[in-house]
């Protein structure tokens, strides 16, 4: 009994503690100096590098998924700072541009292959007024995340019932695209038959076998 606890805290204390999902933005002063934020989109909260790596070695955390935040929109200039200073604590997830001009496919690219992002978020509510997940250029973000390995995390921060047939649809035509469902796709536990549909569509995703929910269980290696 003694032998085998001693293996289990010599498991425990050589396996890393990850963050999987973790935003930083520009300091007051970094964003004076070039890492501006984003028109309307100003944090009212502490959350450059230097305070985050603080926290984290607090908290006893040894990595963390660093997702762009809404704070500096597509310009992915700070974080990739971020990732270049401490490539042994940071891997990036970067944000999806569906401009109509199709500029985000070649930015998606860019962010994947030169600065080495490992996954992509889209973020429907950023999609131009009337247009869907669905449309010619998210198609191209979708398959073009899929060719070059990178997950796509979809963030549904209106419910999952307003998205959920582009959701089914991307993956029946893009199989080789992995999907990540974060927030549990913003369910919370169903108390009426509103909530009930939503989660059971939610779960009904995991019949496609790209799909992940990793706030129920997911790993991520650094």
């Amino acid at each position: 009994m003694a032998a085998s606890s001693q293996r289990d805290v010599s498991a425990a204390s050589s396996c890393k503690v990850v963050d999987s999902h973790l935003h930083v933005w520009a300091s007051p002063q970094q964003a004076k100096e070039g890492y501006s934020y984003f028109p309307g989109q100003e944090p009212t909260l502490r959350g450059d590098a230097d305070f985050l790596l603080e926290c984290m070695d607090e908290a006893g955390v040894d990595g963390a998924l660093v997702v762009q935040p809404i704070n500096h929109m597509f310009d992915h200039s700070l974080v990739s700072s971020v990732l270049k200073k401490y490539p042994s604590k940071f891997i990036g997830c970067c944000l999806a541009n569906p401009a109509d001009d199709g500029s985000g496919i070649k930015q998606l690219e860019h962010l994947i292959v030169q600065e080495k992002y490992r996954a992509v978020r889209f973020n429907p509510s950023l999609w131009p007024s009337g247009q869907k997940m669905t449309n010619e250029v998210g198609r191209s973000l979708f398959a073009k995340a899929g060719e070059l390995g990178a997950p796509v995390g979809i963030m549904v921060m209106k419910g999952i019932g307003l998205y959920i047939q582009e959701i089914e649809e991307l993956c029946r035509d893009y199989p080789e695209t992995t999907i990540i469902l974060d927030h549990m796709a913003f369910c919370k536990p169903p108390t009426n038959n509103e909530e009930e549909k939503a989660f059971s569509s939610f779960l009904s995703l995991s019949r496609f076998p790209q799909c992940s929910f990793p706030h129920l269980k997911r790993s991520i290696s650094i």
